[in-house]
């Protein structure tokens, strides 16, 4: 038994709801300065990728295929671990680099109270 809304599968229904979703919380992001133009086309492709691939599931296979790989699933999951592995690696910069910040402030006000 499958489940349906109208002619759409329910997979392509919630698919393009988080997609619009996503679209709408990158455009609010964008506006509060949260989010850098480039930051906001990233995220766009992302969530209109999602909406198209809901919305006609076939094209992520003629996409696979293109790039020999097999099935359309494949290709997404390939791509969604890839891009899993990107935020990762960007996660740790932001915390390496926090992690520098707080060193330093550290060390200015250890300074700071050695000279009172």
């Amino acid at each position: 038994m499958r489940s349906s809304v109208g002619e759409f599968m329910i997979y392509q229904v919630i698919g393009t709801v988080i997609g619009i979703a996503g679209i709408i919380v990158s455009f609010a992001r964008f506006r509060e300065s949260r989010t850098s133009p480039g930051g906001l086309l990233l995220w766009l492709i992302l969530w209109v990728s999602v909406i198209l691939f809901s919305l006609n599931p076939p094209f992520s296979t003629r996409i696979a295929n293109l790039l020999g790989i097999g099935r359309g699933l494949d290709f997404l999951l390939i791509i969604g671990i890839l891009g899993a592995y990107y935020l990762l690696f960007r996660i740790y910069l932001m915390v390496d680099r926090i992690q520098q910040d707080i060193t330093e402030l550290v060390h200015e006000i250890a300074l700071r109270e050695h000279d009172d």
